[in-house]
């Protein structure tokens, strides 16, 4: 049976700090531990996972906050300075309406307008935008399950027959990839399911199996055709 996406995992350095101020910007609850639970229209956890690896270059993956209404841009803005984000300048031009800011670790997210047509009906964390091939999107949308929403010039984005936000691949050129990126996907498999064969239809799709991992035991590590990171999660989950 086909693995569903459990969460995003996030290495910090201070994982419940960083929990802490994505917890009070989504306004998702915060468990016991350093995750994130999602809210309805989401689907998807938030994870916090300890590291002491300096960032050093953009992230693969950066979020696209919704804004509802004019004024919803500039609060939102407003909330995430109050609680230690930042402007940040990635070369964004004057013309363009989206605010890119950073977390309390640097994390680069874009806040954007309201009425923007291609995030209508996702959610507050309405896009999870990452740097990719065309491939990667096609082997994320099988992997998961769900549909193609943008084919076109090499870009690539998939939600859920359900909705909620996007994935998507801005296609070339593509960034280097970091030795390990700061942000990676966790999969999970039914409880009746079979993980050694969700395995195999990962690798037949383009997958590749990791040696080791940092999750160890608790997960097999793997790595989508962009040899980008991700764990397909051993046991029952909450």
């Amino acid at each position: 049976m086909t693995a569903s996406l459990y969460a995003l995992s996030v290495d910090a350095k201070d994982p419940a700090g960083l929990a802490r101020f994505w917890g009070a910007l989504l306004g998702w609850e915060q468990t016991d531990g350093h995750e994130l639970l999602p809210d309805e229209k989401t689907g998807f956890r938030l994870r916090f996972l300890p590291s002491d690896v300096e960032k050093d270059r953009p992230n693969q993956i950066h979020f696209h906050l919704t804004s509802d209404r004019p004024e919803q841009q500039q609060e939102t803005v407003a909330r995430a300075l109050e609680l230690g984000g930042r402007h940040l300048d990635v070369g964004q031009l004057p013309e363009e309406l989206h605010i890119v800011l950073a977390d309390p670790e640097g994390n680069e997210f874009c806040v954007i307008e309201a009425g923007n047509n291609y995030l209508a009906n996702t959610a507050f964390l309405g896009e999870l935008a990452g740097d990719g091939t065309r491939a990667v999107g096609n082997f994320w949308s099988k992997a998961l399950d769900w549909p193609l929403v943008w084919d076109q010039d090499e870009e690539t984005a998939i939600q859920a027959p359900t909705g909620g936000p996007k994935l998507a691949w801005g296609g070339p050129p593509i960034r280097p990839k970091a030795p390990k990126n700061r942000m990676h996907f966790d999969l999970v498999v039914p409880a009746d399911g079979d993980v050694e064969a969700e395995v195999e239809r990962l690798v037949a799709l383009g997958a590749s199996r990791l040696e080791s991992g940092q999750e160890g035991d608790a997960a097999i590590p793997m790595a989508d055709p962009d040899g980008n990171e991700f764990c397909l999660l051993i046991g029952p989950r909450p």
